[in-house]
C-alpha cells in the first residue's frame, strides 16, 4: 500500500525446517498484489551462501534495487540441552544466523553503491533471557543481536541502518509448537 516492492522468501516448510512448498510464499505475494502492490516469489535457501545471493539477485532483476532486508527466517528445532543433537544446533544456526548473513552480505554490496539501505533483524527475549528447551535457538538469536550491534557501526557512513526487534512471543505457525 505504500508502494514497496516486495520479494517473498519462503521456503514452506514445517516449523523445524523439513518439506518445502511454494504455497506460503506464493499466497503472501497474491495478498500483497491484491492489495494493490507488488511482488514477487522466492523459493531460495538462506542456509547457503548461493541462496542469499539468489534472494538478493531476484530483488535486482525484478525491482532495480534492494532497499530494505527484513532478516526473518526461522525454524524450531526445541530440545533440553542434554538431548540436542548436534544437527539440531547446526540447521538452527544455519537458518537464523548464517541466513542472515547470507542474505545481508550481496544486498549490502548494492546497497553501498546507492549510498541507501535499511536492514531489520528479528532477534528474539530468548537470545537475551534464554528459554528452557532452546539453547540453540537463543544462540542464534543472542548472534543475531551481536551480528545487529557490529554491522551497524560498520555500514553507518554508507547511509545504512541496521536494527533488531527482540519480540518476546509472536503467534506465528512455527511458534504454535512452543509450550
Amino acid at each position: 500500500r505504500r508502494g514497496a516492492h516486495v520479494v517473498v522468501n519462503d521456503l514452506g516448510g514445517a516449523p523445524d525446517g523439513s518439506g518445502k512448498s511454494t504455497s506460503m510464499a506464493d499466497v503472501t505475494v497474491n495478498e500483497i498484489k491484491a492489495a494493490g502492490g507488488q511482488a514477487v516469489a522466492s523459493y531460495d535457501s538462506v542456509a547457503t551462501p548461493a541462496g542469499g545471493e539468489a534472494i538478493i539477485k531476484k530483488a535486482v532483476d525484478s525491482f532495480g534495487r534492494v532497499d530494505i532486508v527484513i532478516n526473518n527466517a526461522g525454524i524450531l528445532r526445541d530440545k533440553s540441552f542434554a538431548k540436542l543433537e548436534p544437527q539440531d544446533l547446526e540447521i538452527v544456526l544455519d537458518v537464523h544466523l548464517k541466513g542472515a548473513f547470507y542474505v545481508s552480505q550481496p544486498a549490502f554490496i548494492k546497497m553501498k553503491e546507492q549510498n541507501y539501505g535499511r536492514f531489520i533483524f528479528t532477534a528474539s527475549a530468548a537470545g537475551v533471557l534464554g528459554n528452557f528447551g532452546q539453547s540453540n535457538y537463543a544462540v542464534a538469536k543472542g548472534g543475531l543481536m551481536a551480528f545487529t550491534k557490529t554491522l551497524a557501526r560498520e555500514v553507518a557512513k554508507k547511509g545504512i541502518t541496521v536494527n533488531a526487534v527482540s519480540p518476546g512471543y509472536i503467534d506465528t505457525d512455527m511458534t504454535k509448537v512452543v509450550p
